[in-house]
């Protein structure tokens, strides 16, 4: 009697087992991709452009890069469509051209913001290599 109880004990604890591996397995499911992980990304100075977050399932929402821009040079004209963006100047001087002739100054240790539906361009106007990294996020 005591094997069979002993067993009886065992079959109700693996049903248990099977139905919260089977609830855990549903519940992620449900809850869609594995939630992002902290990284690193060396800044490479050697590259023109360099991804820094592609979006799902490296970031919520986020996409961000790296761009260096010799004198002269420019990203060229291009929309924010529905996301906003944040340019953070790490070396060098340039100016954020818009779509009806205004500019705005871009300058080592400065930050320029840039709402949605915004034709704009990045262009180095400085003497010297302008860095900088940029991040945009849908807007909801």
């Amino acid at each position: 009697m005591q094997v069979s109880a002993l067993l009886a004990g065992h079959g109700r604890i693996v049903s248990v087992v099977v139905l919260a591996l089977s609830f855990t397995a549903f519940s992620a499911e449900q809850m869609g991709p594995q939630h992002p992980r902290p990284k690193v990304v060396a800044l490479d100075s050697s590259v023109k452009e360099l991804i820094v977050l592609k979006g799902p399932p490296e970031s919520v929402n986020m996409k961000s890069g790296y761009v260096v821009l010799s004198p002269g040079k420019s990203v060229g004209k291009h929309s924010t469509e529905h996301h906003e963006e944040l340019l953070v100047v790490l070396e060098g001087a340039g100016e954020m051209l818009f779509k009806d002739g205004s500019k705005l100054p871009v300058k080592a240790n400065s930050a320029v913001y840039c709402p949605p539906e915004t034709e704009h361009d990045v262009m180095n106007s400085g003497s010297q290599v302008l860095r900088y990294v940029y991040v945009v996020a849908e807007v909801r």
